[in-house]
């Protein structure tokens, strides 16, 4: 048993000045201020003083990082995942762009391998499929020779036990709309992205069951007040959720504000899209095959398209604070409880709740990770 005390918790109702924590295995037992609750006799305590004590990270889209690249090699989730902590996130969902069937199979057989023995990095908590049922018109970084029509024969086998969390599509592709339903019906977040649909496909995919928007203006048509389009009826909807990159790159930190003021924490989850370039040097990298150009702070294609970014969950914490000046307690919900309660998981980690799994993250008070525990354990992210 384990006791944290005087730190700043985060709980989903309110801020808790030098609060304290107990947990027991990897399960959060109580919480509270630490003059009402006492050090257990059996339990170890540990003085956070200092420091703010919040929700594990969850990042819904990274293609890779450290040099790693998902797609074009699906066996290093684990190698990636056990370095993803120093920036915050204990749980993440690998994401393979469009791709043949093939990598995708390998990629469900990697997660359903699970991790090697002795494994302390961040979960994986299921697969994101970015692809292949895109709009070859806004197939971004993606290769077009990979992109195809929704196939039932495929994606029928497509469910949470089958590893799959999350698909982004094109809602406005021939049979997009049964592929929905199915996939809505599996259990699996649907995404509309990469996307042309207009304001009315974009709500009949929303009707068959997409819950979320894949990184938000990237890979859709620009807003425009005669045609809203996919933009604006992601906005519109306030049964949506959208991801967002606000690493300043991908969109405007003006516009990032202006969506903030329509979606607020409860609508907003941030993603980093990383690419195999986060946490290495600027030089150039693949992603799913594809040569990547990173300059330090960008990830181009050699035409110049973005191909994903190169930021971090924690930076982009503090890049939402600072774009939008809203306070840290809105900020966190979009990269804890907002993406858990999207997977229907925010019973089990996305929240400091009595009962969940004690998936927590120490912050400095300017913001950096200073500390993360996953079920229960002190993590160290290798390299550090």
């Amino acid at each position: 048993m384990i006791y944290l005390h005087d730190a700043t918790l985060y709980t989903p109702a309110e801020k808790i000045e030098h609060g304290a924590l107990i947990c027991s295995g990897d399960t959060i037992l109580a919480m509270g201020q630490a003059h009402d609750l006492p050090c257990p006799t059996d339990a170890r305590s540990i003085n956070m003083s200092g420091l703010s004590l919040v929700p594990g990270f969850i990042d819904l889209q990274i293609n890779g990082a450290f040099g790693m690249d998902f797609t074009s090699d699906p066996n290093t989730i684990w190698r990636v995942g056990d370095r993803l902590t120093r920036f915050g996130v204990t749980s993440f969902l690998p994401t393979i762009i469009s791709s043949p069937a093939e990598t995708i199979r390998h990629a469900q057989a990697v997660l359903q391998e699970g991790p090697p023995s002795g494994y302390h990095g961040a979960r994986a908590i299921g697969l994101h499929i970015e692809g292949p049922y895109l709009n070859p018109e806004k197939s971004g970084a993606h290769d077009p020779s990979y992109l195809r029509l929704p196939d039932p024969k495929e994606y029928q086998q497509w469910n949470r036990k089958t590893n799959i969390s999350m698909v982004t599509l094109a809602p406005e592709l021939p049979g997009a709309i049964e592929a929905i339903q199915t996939l809505s019906r599996n259990g699996v977040a649907v995404s509309a992205g990469h996307s042309q649909a207009s304001f009315t496909q974009a709500e009949e995919g929303f009707r068959a069951g997409i819950r979320y928007g894949t990184h938000l203006f990237n890979a859709m048509p620009a807003l425009d007040h005669h045609q809203p389009g996919l933009v604006g009826a992601l906005l519109e909807d306030t049964r949506l959720i959208a991801g967002m990159i606000v690493d300043g790159i991908h969109v405007h930190p003006a516009m990032a504000n202006l969506a903030w003021k329509i979606l607020r924490a409860d609508r907003t989850s941030l993603v980093t899209d990383a690419i195999a370039a986060l946490g290495m040097e600027a030089r150039t990298y693949q992603l799913a095959g594809r040569k990547v150009v990173v300059d330090g702070s960008s990830a181009r294609l050699e035409d110049g398209r973005l191909a994903g970014s190169v930021f971090s969950l924690d930076q982009a914490l503090r890049n939402l604070m600072a774009f939008t000046n809203c306070s840290l307690q809105e900020a966190l919900l979009t990269v804890t409880q907002v993406p858990a309660r999207l997977l229907s998981i925010d019973t089990s980690i996305g929240t400091l709740t009595v009962g969940n799994k004690a998936d927590f993250v120490l912050l400095s008070p300017d913001l950096k990770v200073a500390g993360v525990w996953i079920n229960g354990q002190a993590i160290v992210a290798e390299g550090e």
